[in-house]
């Protein structure tokens, strides 16, 4: 057998017919760090049919030593992560369809992000996207699979609506939040951990073999040699709010959502534009550099430095203002040089 996937067939749970599963499949991504990128590589080359992944940032040379699709050419160019993924993933396979979102995952979008997609990979940086996602997937009866990490340390989840415990359900009982890279750094094989638990759920999933999902709560620290498998069923609430009998999914009725948000540990203040819409970037780029402001840029995003603030407006009239963590501020110069 000399086929792409002939190792992967010749691996009896997938076989031939699972191979064939597997190219009929559309998984989601959000979030093209770390653990999405991983992950989407190992899917990728496994040959799933369909992988869309959706990220709100750009490369950057921090982002060089552990998320493996990027190349020093796009930290230098700032490409949007999903862009530089879906550039590298092509790559790699061609008879997978590749989407790339370069988006903010909010209310507004998730219902439309979920149409038609069989399995959630979890590889985003912050626990109001995770419970957002977590409301949308009992909603639809979408299974995901959660995944962090941070310095040496990885946790992760198979959450399948009406089966297991959802997220809300764990946060009561179980510590999930905590530290982030940006505060307590990262080493790569802490990433390639929950990666391979992530894909290895995701391709059970996939071939429908539900009943070699692990079914427990996997953490670990690889640098001082501890391990856990927690079985967690007996967490499921039935007055949980986002997956019990009276679910009300709190997190998609967020109707006044913050237009600026924190980004945990960056000394970065994101900001959204209540008017959706594409802006012109040539023309921005134009009208700042008129006003002796030195301005970068490719066609998905423009980069300035105004004073002591670098400013990273992308396509969607999303911004990323660098240098600060205080709101008002970042909505000071947006509003200043935005409008």
């Amino acid at each position: 057998m000399t086929g792409r996937y002939s190792r992967q067939e010749l691996f009896t749970p997938i076989g031939t017919a699972g191979q064939s599963l597997l190219g009929q499949k559309h998984v989601l991504i959000i979030g093209a760090g770390a653990l999405g990128t991983g992950s989407a590589e190992s899917l990728v080359r496994a040959g799933v049919g369909t992988l869309t992944i959706v990220d709100r940032d750009y490369v950057e040379w921090s982002n060089l030593q552990r998320q493996q699709l990027y190349s020093e050419d796009d930290a230098a160019k700032r490409l949007p992560k999903a862009v530089a993924a879906q550039k590298r993933l092509n790559q790699l396979n061609s008879d997978v369809r590749v989407n790339a979102l370069v988006m903010d995952v909010t209310t507004a979008e998730i219902h439309t992000l979920l149409a038609g997609v069989d399995l959630i990979v979890d590889a985003t940086d912050n626990f109001d996207t995770r419970m957002l996602l977590n409301d949308a997937a009992q909603k639809y009866g979408k299974p995901w699979i959660y995944g962090a990490c941070v310095g040496s340390y990885g946790i992760t989840f198979t959450i399948v609506p009406g089966r297991t415990p959802c997220l809300g359900c764990l946060m009561e009982q179980v510590p999930l939040n905590g530290p982030t890279c940006d505060t307590a750094g990262i080493i790569a094989p802490a990433v390639q951990m929950v990666v391979a638990y992530q894909v290895a759920e995701a391709l059970k999933i996939l071939v429908g073999d539900h009943h070699s999902l692990h079914g427990k709560l996997i953490s670990f620290n690889l640098w001082t040699n501890e391990y856990a498998g927690l079985h967690v069923n007996a967490l499921k609430r039935e007055d949980c709010p986002s997956c019990g009998q009276n679910a009300s999914y709190p997190y998609l009725q967020q109707t006044n959502q913050p237009q600026t948000t924190i980004l945990c540990g960056r000394d970065t203040v994101q900001i959204r534009p209540r008017a959706v819409g594409v802006r012109d970037l040539a023309q921005i780029a134009q009208q700042l550099s008129h006003q002796g402001i030195e301005v970068r840029a490719n066609p998905y995003l423009l980069s300035c430095t105004i004073g002591e603030n670098r400013i990273v407006l992308f396509q969607d009239g999303r911004a990323l203002v660098h240098g600060t963590h205080d709101k008002s501020e970042a909505k000071s110069l947006y509003h200043r040089f935005f409008g």
